[in-house]
């Protein structure tokens, strides 16, 4: 009978154990990932924390930048105060004016592409830096560059013409981080050089593929990449096939997966 009794209750802990680590799966993606970048002469702290789709928050050495804030004063709850604010384009998953005129921004910086601009009330205009592709502008002792953003397939082009929206390079120290924004596969991404991070778009219909992504990234081999904007219609981008391309081409570039969708199971 106590032979029994202990069976019993080992089937029932490993039940509960499999249980508790089923739950646990959704936590693999880091939500944030704090990093030390390197160069020659220094190395800077850096924290990306992801929102959701195509907002984060990164704290650079102290200085706090938002990427596409969207989703209203709550989903900032935790973050510190925006030094830098930089907006791709015009479509909501990156531009929310409710949420620029919810949040406290007096002392932040907003960096942005003119379609843009053109829908900001006067309020925000002494904060406004307007950047079209290829353009930069130094804010903070950081380097913000305007990369183009574009459609190329025929049926696409319309969701995104060239010259409307900016991706952005950031540069500090001679370290580099890129934001696609809403792109596909463009010349001007894969001429990128000396990339450390790249935030990469690949979401159907609306910008590109797993395989054009992973593609690009061949090309012009950042030290580190991050799958996000991956939420399409009807299918959601496969992060996990998008870091099997890469890796099995060329093992020395690091694909992170952070929790882009934490309300989500993918």
């Amino acid at each position: 009978m106590c032979h029994s009794k202990y069976l019993i209750i080992t089937a029932v802990l490993m039940g509960l154990l499999t249980m508790g680590c089923k739950e646990k799966s959704k936590s693999l993606p880091e939500k944030a990932e704090a990093v030390g970048l390197k160069t020659d002469n220094t190395i800077s702290d850096l924290e990306i924390t992801p929102i959701e789709h195509a907002t984060a928050v990164l704290d650079w050495d102290g200085t706090i930048i938002y990427i596409d804030p969207v989703g209203g004063k709550d989903a900032f709850t935790a973050e510190k105060e925006p030094d830098l604010i930089l907006i791709t384009d015009i479509h909501g998953d990156h531009f929310s004016l409710e949420t620029l005129q919810a949040l406290n921004t007096q002392k932040a910086k907003i960096i942005v592409p003119q379609a843009v601009a053109d829908k900001i009330p006067t309020e925000f205009t002494p904060q406004l830096d307007i950047l079209n592709n290829g353009e930069s502008k130094e804010r903070y002792g950081i380097n913000i560059e305007a990369i183009p953003m574009y459609n190329l397939r025929e049926e696409a082009k319309d969701f995104h013409v060239k010259g409307r929206g900016n991706g952005y390079v950031l540069s500090k120290n001679n370290e580099r981080i890129y934001f696609s924004g809403d792109t596909e596969d463009i010349p001007e991404m894969r001429a990128l050089q000396n990339i450390d991070k790249a935030f990469v778009c690949m979401n159907l219909p609306y910008t590109m593929t797993v395989e054009s992504a992973a593609d690009a990234v061949l090309e012009f081999k950042p030290k580190k990449v991050y799958p996000y904007h991956y939420r399409g219609k009807p299918d959601v981008g496969d992060v996990s096939k998008f870091k099997t391309l890469v890796n099995d081409k060329n093992p020395n570039v690091e694909v992170i997966q952070l929790d882009w969708y934490p309300s989500e199971d993918y």
